[in-house]
C-alpha cells in the first residue's frame, strides 16, 4: 500500500485551507529499485531499456473509499529491452519525467526485470492511502 509524498500532502493542505489552488494534471506511475521515501530522496527509477512512466487518467482509478484509492484498469509498462534491476517500489508523479513525486509505496513482491519482461499492475492491485 502506498502513501502520499510530502509534496502532495503540502499541496493538498494549502488547497484545502485556501492558501493555493491545486489540480493535478496527468498522473504517471513509475517504478523504483529502492524506497523513494516521502521526500523522493531515495528514488531509483530504471533508466533506458524501454523504461517509461505510464500515464493514467481519472477513469483509470476507482472512487476512493475508506481513505484508499486503487486502479480501476490495468497499468502496463512497455516491454523491457534490457535489465531494469530488481523493482521494489512504485511512485506516482505529475510528469512523464522529472516533475514532483506525489505518492509512493512498496511492492508486495520484489521483481527482477530483464529483457523481454513486461510489468503491470492488474486492476485493483495498486493501492494508495491518505495517511
Amino acid at each position: 500500500m502506498g502513501s502520499f509524498a510530502d509534496y502532495w500532502e503540502n499541496e493538498i493542505l494549502d488547497h484545502l485551507f485556501g492558501k493555493g489552488s491545486y489540480t493535478p494534471s496527468t498522473i504517471y506511475v513509475g517504478l523504483s529499485t529502492a524506497d523513494p521515501a516521502d521526500d523522493a530522496s531515495g528514488l531509483a527509477e530504471p533508466s533506458g531499456n524501454s523504461y517509461a512512466r505510464v500515464a493514467t487518467a481519472g477513469a483509470d482509478w476507482n472512487v476512493a473509499s475508506g481513505g484508499t484509492i486503487d486502479n480501476a484498469n490495468d497499468i502496463s509498462f512497455p516491454e523491457a529491452s534490457g535489465s531494469w534491476g530488481t523493482l521494489t517500489h512504485f511512485a506516482l508523479f505529475d510528469a512523464a519525467s522529472g516533475g514532483n513525486m506525489l505518492a509512493h509505496g512498496s511492492l508486495s513482491i520484489s521483481k527482477s526485470i530483464g529483457s523481454g519482461d513486461t510489468t503491470k499492475f492488474a486492476a485493483g492491485d495498486l493501492d494508495i492511502s491518505l495517511d
